[in-house]
C-alpha cells in the first residue's frame, strides 16, 4: 500500500460522518442556564437550594464542560485529518514519514502516527 493508493474518498466519508456525529453530540449537551457570581462561583437558580441538588447541578455542568472540551479536541483532529487529505499527506506518519497501515486508519481515521511511532510515543 502506498499513501497514493488509499481510497481517500472512503476516509473523507468516514471523517465527515464522524464530524457530523460530533457536532450533533455537542449540540445535544445539556446547557442548563446557570448564573455565575462576581467571584466566578456558581449561583443556583433553584428556589429550593438543597445541597444535593446544587451538587448535582454542579456535577452536570462540569461534565458538560469536559465533554465540550473533548468534543472540541476531537473535531479539531477530524478537521486536521480532512486538511491532510486535501494536502495529499493523509496516511503518512508525521514522525517517520512512512505509511500508516490501512487497518490503523480504519480504526482511527484521524491517526497521525504509524503503529510503531504510536507505541514509542505511549512508552515515552
Amino acid at each position: 500500500m502506498s499513501a497514493g493508493s488509499l481510497d481517500l474518498e472512503h476516509y473523507r466519508s468516514l471523517l465527515e460522518e464522524r464530524r457530523a456525529g460530533l457536532v450533533a453530540a455537542a449540540e445535544g449537551l445539556n446547557h442548563e442556564a446557570s448564573l455565575v457570581d462576581e467571584a466566578g462561583g456558581f449561583v443556583s437558580t433553584r428556589l429550593d437550594d438543597h445541597p444535593a441538588d446544587v451538587a448535582t447541578d454542579t456535577f452536570a455542568r462540569e461534565l458538560d464542560e469536559g465533554l465540550e472540551e473533548d468534543t472540541g479536541r476531537l473535531l479539531a483532529d477530524v478537521d486536521a485529518a480532512l486538511a491532510r487529505i486535501e494536502a495529499g499527506t493523509y496516511g503518512l506518519c508525521r514522525v517517520c514519514g512512512r505509511e500508516i497501515g490501512e487497518e490503523r486508519l480504519e480504526a482511527v481515521p484521524t491517526a497521525t502516527l504509524c503503529i510503531e511511532d504510536k507505541r514509542r510515543d505511549e512508552r515515552a
